[in-house]
């Protein structure tokens, strides 16, 4: 495989991505799907008792990292979208030897 020089185009691309704000609070995903707190960890790849330290209104409560708001807009992304996307693209975004709902 050869390496690739980023020119203009996946230059813009690179900016445009490390500025995008693409999340959603697990208040929200909670709130807009009927998830357990244990679906979301599996969404974020993170335990449930951190899940559980989100919603938590103490001292020990945290606040969710970056990356776990963006997994959990992904998923919103991929419940919403799933259909529209074409196949050729899902098979690229969403590599997996299960197979995938059609």
């Amino acid at each position: 495989m050869s390496l690739k020089n980023l020119g203009v185009r996946e230059q813009t691309l690179l900016n445009l991505y490390c500025q995008c704000q693409f999340e959603m609070s697990p208040a929200n995903f909670y709130a807009k799907w009927n998830v357990t707190h244990a679906q979301i960890a599996a969404v974020c790849g993170c335990s449930e008792s951190t899940v559980d330290r989100w919603f938590q209104r103490s001292k020990s409560s945290q606040l969710p990292e970056a990356i776990y708001l963006r997994r959990l807009a992904e998923m919103d992304f991929l419940w919403e979208n799933y259909e529209q996307i074409p196949t050729e693209l899902r098979q690229q975004i969403c590599r997996s030897d299960r197979r995938q709902p059609s």
